[in-house]
């Protein structure tokens, strides 16, 4: 395409500023769904009448939503390319979040989040190849960009979600957020329009089907797969449930809400750290020790003494999942193409985000199980073995394609 001709050291964003825009504005959409409504459960569950189980449900529904489409994403963008493909994911982000505005029921919102998170699903996968593709010489810093953007778009929602209900009601504070989904959908038309679409994987790329099959048996895969997977349930989880644990220990709502936004945010420190150091840094395994010390030692401060250093376990928590910047930051590093970030992206967030579906959902039902919390976060430090263990997996420096020609 037109946005990376003619490129020069002198100007070396010249051409792409409309892509810039694309990819920052779709980061920024990528969680709105999901911290935007967990704060809101009180009086959503209030209004049409669910429990703990359903709760669960939407727990589970991000990370069900994001595997699905994780894994059907490389072969809609081999089809119809990668721009057209992201603005498919903006539309539907913004269709499911005004259908959520108007549900009435609890089938109705949860066929509206699962519209709005098959659109960020795809979203997840497509954006890595977008960066390798506009900005191959920018790599680093364009994963920086984009991850902080995509953290802002998490905890900005889960800080106004209440106060904005509390105005509005909470069926319009969700249907708000399909007003930056349509904004994120116009560079995106802007460029189909000027310079069209070509398919970013051609048919003979070793993403193709056979490539597909391989990635089961690379180890590489394995090690993303597990850390991008843990990653993910270990959040989700407590996105899901932080707001009840903190509720049962006598805290308040705007409590749970405030802490869940205190913990997406501390998301953006590491975002804007861990893509530099993972470029820096040739074995990654020591940065993913430091991630798990930071949430085992979070997970035993929330069980012991959930409402005494609350801040402190919050903090822990929320910087503990650097590990999701870091792993979308060597999908681009351990591949050499398009079409191989296109297939590691597709694997790890398909099979990753399928693993992490068991998070909110094992955790609730050991807390209904055993009536307390111990359980749930032995559970949890058992996952945090399999994040150590990706880890491993991943800290030999070495790229995709050779793995894909061994």
């Amino acid at each position: 395409m037109a946005d990376n001709a003619g490129m020069s050291p002198s100007s070396p964003w010249r051409g792409r500023l409309v892509a810039l825009a694309g990819i920052l504005l779709s980061a920024f959409n990528l969680r709105t769904a999901v911290t935007s409504l967990t704060p809101l459960f009180d009086p959503i569950s209030a209004d049409l009448g669910f429990g703990p189980t359903v709760i669960g449900l939407f727990g589970m529904l991000p990370t069900a939503a994001f595997a699905l489409v994780g894994v059907l994403t490389p072969r809609i963008a081999r089809r119809f390319g990668l721009e057209a493909t992201v603005l498919l994911a903006m539309l539907l982000s913004a269709a499911g979040s005004l259908l959520r505005g108007v549900s009435g029921d609890t089938v109705s919102l949860l066929l509206a989040s699962t519209t709005a998170l098959a659109g960020m699903g795809i979203g997840n996968v497509v954006l890595p190849p977008l960066v390798k593709r506009h900005f191959p010489d920018r790599v680093g810093l364009l994963s920086v960009a984009y991850i902080s953007v995509l953290q802002a778009g998490t905890f900005l929602p889960a800080f106004v979600a209440v106060p904005l209900a509390e105005r509005i009601g909470w069926p319009a504070s969700l249907a708000s957020w399909a007003i930056p989904a349509f904004a994120a959908a116009i560079p995106w038309l802007w460029l189909l329009r000027r310079d069209g679409d070509a398919p970013a994987l051609p048919a003979d790329a070793p993403a193709g089907h056979a490539g597909r099959r391989a990635l089961w048996r690379l180890p590489l895969a394995w090690g993303m797969t597990l850390m991008f997977g843990m990653t993910s349930l270990a959040t989700y989880t407590l996105f899901t449930w932080l707001p009840a644990i903190l509720a049962d220990a006598g805290g308040d709502r705007a409590l749970g809400g405030n802490m869940v936004g205190l913990f997406s945010l501390l998301g953006l420190t590491s975002s804007l750290t861990m893509p530099m150091l993972a470029m820096r840094v040739r074995r990654p395994v020591w940065l993913v020790a430091g991630c798990v010390a930071m949430l085992a030692l979070g997970y035993l401060g929330l069980l012991l003494s959930p409402l005494r250093g609350t801040l402190l376990w919050v903090t822990l928590l929320g910087l503990g999942p650097a590990t999701f910047p870091l792993s979308l930051t060597l999908i681009n590093l351990r591949t050499r193409s398009a079409e191989g970030v296109a297939a590691l992206s597709g694997f790890t967030q398909g099979v990753g985000y399928a693993l992490a579906c068991a998070g909110p959902l094992v955790f609730g039902w050991l807390h209904d199980a055993t009536h307390g919390w111990a359980w749930p976060f032995a559970f949890l430090g058992l996952c945090l073995l399999a994040l150590l263990a990706g880890g491993v997996l991943v800290n030999r420096p070495r790229q995709l394609e050779d793995e894909w020609a061994g």
